[in-house]
């Protein structure tokens, strides 16, 4: 008798439970129920995602965002509303995982420690971890770090590269790019770790460029992919599909896509890219593509 009944409030605890299971939404459902894409990104990661004057979140990874919210709309047949959320760096992953947001498309880069919470999609943009310092500090490759202030932000791939490079670094951690480079004016740190492309940005809109440079060493190389909650394959399939879809049409020379990317990193764009670092981009770009399909132009 006892076990009947012990079997029976089990069946009806399942029972409970199956339809929460059964019914859980994945992002492309919800994007179909909302009409909505809401994507995080970064309000200080110029020329990838920042605010402009206008006080408007844009920049080069926000036009990929554009890019995969067509690709949706035409998955979906609907039009949608793309909605844009600037998030910190350690924001990132939990908005992700709490559903908070449907994506994320900065200037993340890959580490086998994130794949374990979150997708990654193809890459789109290569950068790396470069130090900022002063003129004249002496500070280059990694044994010249030992015993030194570095600031980063936390949990991003730039205060595990320094880590890596040289355990006897001080790793200072800061709230915001921002306060990083206050840091390294007023001398509270030697120097700031950051993605390259991002730094060098940093300096053409400072009045003294002169007093800091860019060390050309490479404490990493990364590619910038956008993050997506887990077990989503079908919006992770349009995602990728769209940002395969612009740089294959960019290696071909498109008009259209040439224009994206030249807004930001052209002769007149936001940041003019040196020959041998748009060769290096165009390379990376050429690698992820280059055993994948031809997409059609039919084909959005």
């Amino acid at each position: 008798m006892y076990r009947q009944l012990a079997i029976a409030a089990l069946s009806i605890g399942l029972t409970a439970l199956t339809p929460q299971l059964t019914w859980a939404e994945t992002v492309m459902e919800k994007i179909a129920r909302t009409g909505t894409l809401t994507a995080g990104t970064s309000k200080d990661s110029l020329p990838f995602a920042f605010v402009n004057d206008q006080g408007q979140l844009d920049g080069y990874s926000v036009d990929m965002l554009s890019l995969i919210k067509q690709q949706l709309e035409a998955e979906l047949g609907r039009p949608l509303t793309l909605k844009l959320v600037a998030l910190a760096p350690d924001q990132r992953l939990p908005q992700i995982m709490d559903g908070s947001v449907d994506i994320v498309c900065d200037a993340s880069s890959f580490t086998w420690e994130r794949d374990r919470q979150v997708d990654f999609s193809v890459s789109y943009g290569i950068t790396g971890t470069r130090l900022l310092v002063k003129q004249g500090s002496g500070l280059w490759e990694p044994d010249t770090l030992a015993g030194k202030r570095i600031g980063a932000l936390a949990q991003t791939t730039n205060e595990l590269a320094i880590q890596q490079a040289q355990p006897q670094a001080e790793i200072v951690l800061v709230k915001d790019r921002a306060e990083a480079y206050a840091a390294l004016r007023s001398g509270d740190i030697d120097a700031f770790a950051s993605d390259g492309i991002l730094l060098d940005a940093w300096l053409q809109t400072v009045d003294n460029p002169g007093d800091f440079e860019v060390v050309s060493y490479p404490y990493s190389k990364e590619g910038i992919a956008c993050m997506v909650p887990e077990n989503n394959s079908n919006f992770l399939d349009n995602v990728n599909y769209a940002l395969t879809r612009f740089m294959q049409r960019f290696l071909r020379e498109d008009p259209k896509y040439l224009a994206v990317f030249d807004r930001w990193f052209g002769p007149e764009g936001v940041l003019p890219l040196n020959r041998d670092l748009r060769d290096l981009l165009i390379e990376s770009m050429a690698l992820v593509i280059d055993f994948r399909e031809e997409i059609s132009e039919d084909k959005l």
